[in-house]
């Protein structure tokens, strides 16, 4: 039996006052064999978001099935406010995961991020000095990589293929670049050109962003997830990755990337110079919010810059043509 009136029917939700958030799915089962430095890298991972965010962001873990010491960690962070939210699933996925971790807040800036990354200072502040110095991006990713363009990029390929400013631009961290493709077990055989030039906008000389974004970290705006899916059904992989991929074009959003590397990525093997200082002083210089946000649907325009602009670019020697005007040297064209 209800006796009585709930106090807080009816009644509006507050502001929360917070401007960012960061989303962290962490699966780690047991601390053997592939996992046996998994806790320990995550820990790294979770004392560099801490210590590079300002006070007006929003941790949120999803716990996707770990092991109960990874439980125990979580609830004892939580209780000391370390972080703002903790969910403890079975595993279901990483995409899944994600899902859980964007409902029930309307904060405009979400960072979705692998738990073996570890962030370095000043990232939070130049990923949000990208969106207000360029409205159309949707996502920012924050560790530049290898021809990023080449993926999910025919809208911002499209409306920049006579501004002067898209030129391909010298590496600025190539020893970033370096340790990246080490991180994921590359050799490194790779085109050795790609250290030195990557295809970005230039929009002054103090400003620069380069084209594409990888999916391992990555911060987008939140009205890119107004529809969520309730389900998707692979655990990794799939068409789960499709739905991050393909959320900001159907908004008509730019994919980017910082031209500095402002994290690592760590692996599942612990090394010795993944035990940094990341600590800073967040000067608070861009926590104003007010972004652009993108109301359009999927058009006419979607399949003209992300289908049919692409197949048209992606003829051999209409590529070329792009290198070469784009400002590629002319003998890296042939093999880039």
């Amino acid at each position: 039996m209800r006796v009585g009136f709930n106090p807080h029917k009816d009644k509006p939700q507050s502001a929360s006052g917070y401007l960012h958030q960061v989303i962290i799915p962490v699966y780690i089962p047991n601390e053997e064999d592939y996992f046996k430095d998994s806790f320990k890298i995550f820990q790294l991972c979770l004392e560099s978001v801490f210590s590079t965010v300002h006070s007006k962001t929003f941790i949120t873990i999803v716990n996707n099935g770990s092991g109960y010491f990874v439980k125990e960690y979580l609830d004892e962070l939580l209780k000391k406010n370390r972080i703002h939210e903790v969910i403890h699933n079975q595993n279901i996925g990483k995409l899944n995961a994600i899902l859980k971790g964007l409902v029930g807040n309307t904060i405009e800036l979400v960072t979705i991020t692998d738990a073996d990354v570890l962030f370095q200072p000043n990232w939070q502040r130049e990923t949000t000095n990208v969106f207000q110095q360029l409205p159309k991006v949707g996502v920012v990713g924050i560790v530049p990589q290898f021809k990023m363009y080449e993926s999910n990029c025919g809208n911002v390929l499209f409306d920049n293929f006579f501004n002067p400013n898209l030129k391909f631009l010298p590496v600025l961290n190539p020893s970033a670049l370096i340790r990246f493709y080490d991180s994921i077990g590359w050799d490194r055989n790779y085109n050795q050109d790609y250290l030195e030039y990557n295809l970005g906008l230039e929009i002054n000389k103090d400003f620069k962003v380069l084209i594409g974004s990888g999916h391992f970290v990555a911060t987008y705006k939140k009205d890119i997830f107004e529809e969520i899916p309730s389900y998707l059904g692979y655990k990794l992989g799939g068409n789960s990755e499709k739905y991050l991929d393909g959320a900001p074009l159907k908004k008509g959003y730019w994919r980017v990337t910082t031209n500095d590397n402002y994290a690592y990525h760590m692996g599942n093997t612990y090394e010795e110079w993944m035990k940094t200082d990341t600590k800073q002083n967040y000067d608070g210089q861009f926590l104003s919010s007010n972004f652009n946000k993108n109301t359009s649907l999927i058009s006419a325009s979607y399949f003209i810059k992300n289908r049919l602009f692409i197949k048209f670019i992606s003829i051999k020697w209409l590529v070329n043509l792009f290198l070469k005007w784009k400002k590629l040297p002319k003998e890296m064209i042939e093999k880039y």
